[in-house]
């Protein structure tokens, strides 16, 4: 067992999440912007607090980096836009967002298992979280299948 980490392969890994991060906080601040309807004003709530919740985590791992001597990236990660803006594709797009966001952080996961307890605490609670809002999302998108 390879006990060393590849900083480089983690750096590039984490940039990759930070990418992911500062998208989903576009990604949610336009969603708050063009949802409509009688549920307007919880699921803009919902939408401000995903792209808060966005940065926050983008802070997190920009500061991971760059205490690992790594260059924090300022690109974002592309954003797909189908202008298609009812609930219901609202919804599946930030479905999409999260299991995107899972993945990126179980290949964070990967690099670092047994070694790094940081890393791996803070992916393992970083896959946790992404998790849960996938949870809170299939529940939402419930009334459309």
């Amino acid at each position: 067992m390879n006990d060393q980490i590849d900083e480089s392969e983690v750096i590039a890994a984490l940039n990759a999440i930070l990418e992911a991060e500062l998208s989903g906080v576009v990604r949610y601040t336009h969603y708050s912007l063009m949802i409509s309807g009688p549920n307007r004003i919880p699921l803009v709530a919902f939408m401000q607090e995903q792209a808060t919740e966005s940065l926050l985590h983008a802070q997190q791992v920009g500061e991971i980096i760059t205490g690992f001597g790594g260059h924090a990236s300022t690109a974002i990660a592309p954003i797909e836009e189908s202008n298609e803006h009812s609930i219901e594709r609202i919804l599946n797009e930030s479905l999409e967002h999260e299991l995107n966001a899972v993945r990126l952080y179980r290949a964070l996961l990967e690099l670092v298992e047994d070694k790094s307890i940081f890393l791996e605490e803070y992916a393992r609670g970083q896959v946790a979280t992404e998790e849960q809002h996938q949870l809170e999302l299939r529940k939402m998108l419930r009334d459309y299948a």
